[in-house]
């Protein structure tokens, strides 16, 4: 079992702080301004690492979707042009590695083909995310397996053999697992949180949660369930043009679903039954019967 995976500076799994991502995405809508600002957002909640999406649209866009026209806040252009517009490059990710590194947060990516993959290891983030609709992109995952570099594969829309098949390939030295729904947004009734501990003893790696739902309850509810690390989609406002924005924390949102993620970790114990230290003055003010007393 891999009890613990580090990525950068910090250590996650079981008995660590829960390591939270605040999932950018695409949703600066190719604004470097807009991505500095949710960084600043990630950090001032707590957040460890911020999380960006990385492509090479030619090869990542699907055939039959390249040439469809869609409306964009840049007017109409094709689905291949729109990939290209919200595309950040090297200058622009130096830029976020820098901004990251000052708020003191870590950041990566999930590529999305073999180049992206090439081009996030010469940028040197301490991690890849497998998005996951990747989940059965096999020379993605034997690039990411080459890296050597820890992976954190998300498992929304797959099945347990697809899984298994990616597990296969990249191992699970330094694999971090996030059950996922990708139903976005996610009602509650499909979020299937009981997958969390099913997926750790399975694997046996670290299992968190990727969460596409309104509000933070569920995602909460992930870290009672033994999630350790939680990724959600940030957003500077929900009403923002963008597909995953609706589906998106804002900034007091999420920095409220740190603070109570927080106060669950503290809650949850050991699990060792004892006297607690704020119990000791109730017992002797209460407890009528002596245990040993009552065993004369």
């Amino acid at each position: 079992m891999t009890e613990w995976v580090q990525i950068g500076d910090e250590i996650v799994g079981h008995g660590r702080p829960t390591y939270v991502i605040g999932e950018i995405g695409i949703n600066h809508n190719g604004d470097v301004a807009v991505a500095k600002k949710l960084i600043d957002v990630a950090a001032l909640a707590g957040a460890q690492a911020v999380k960006f999406q990385k492509r090479t649209p030619d090869i990542s866009t699907p055939a039959d979707m390249k040439a469809t026209r869609r409306e964009t806040p840049w007017g109409e252009m094709s689905y291949l042009e729109y990939r290209y517009r919200v595309e950040f490059e090297r200058e622009q990710y130096g830029e976020i590695a820098a901004h990251a590194l000052a708020q003191g947060v870590d950041w990566f990516a999930s590529p999305w083909d073999v180049p992206s993959v090439e081009f996030l290891e010469e940028m040197g983030v301490s991690t890849h995310k497998v998005a996951s609709a990747s989940v059965t992109d096999l020379p993605l995952l034997r690039a990411l397996a080459e890296t050597g570099k820890p992976v954190i594969l998300s498992t929304g829309m797959s099945t347990i053999e697809q899984i298994d098949t990616a597990v296969e390939i990249l191992g699970t030295d330094g694999l971090v697992m996030l059950h996922a729904t990708s139903t976005y947004p996610l009602p509650p009734e499909e979020a299937n949180l009981h997958m969390i501990p099913v997926l750790s003893a399975r694997y046996r790696v670290p299992v968190g949660y990727s969460g596409h739902e309104r509000g933070q309850q569920i995602s909460v509810a992930a870290v009672a369930l033994g999630a350790t690390a939680v990724e959600r989609h940030i957003t500077l406002d929900r009403a923002m043009w963008g597909s995953d924005q609706a589906a998106s924390l804002e900034p007091h949102a999420f920095m409220d679903l740190v603070r109570d993620i927080r106060v669950v970790e503290k809650a949850l114990g050991d699990g060792v039954k004892r006297v607690m230290p704020g119990e000791h003055a109730q017992l002797k003010r209460l407890r009528r019967v002596d245990v040993a007393a009552a065993a004369v």
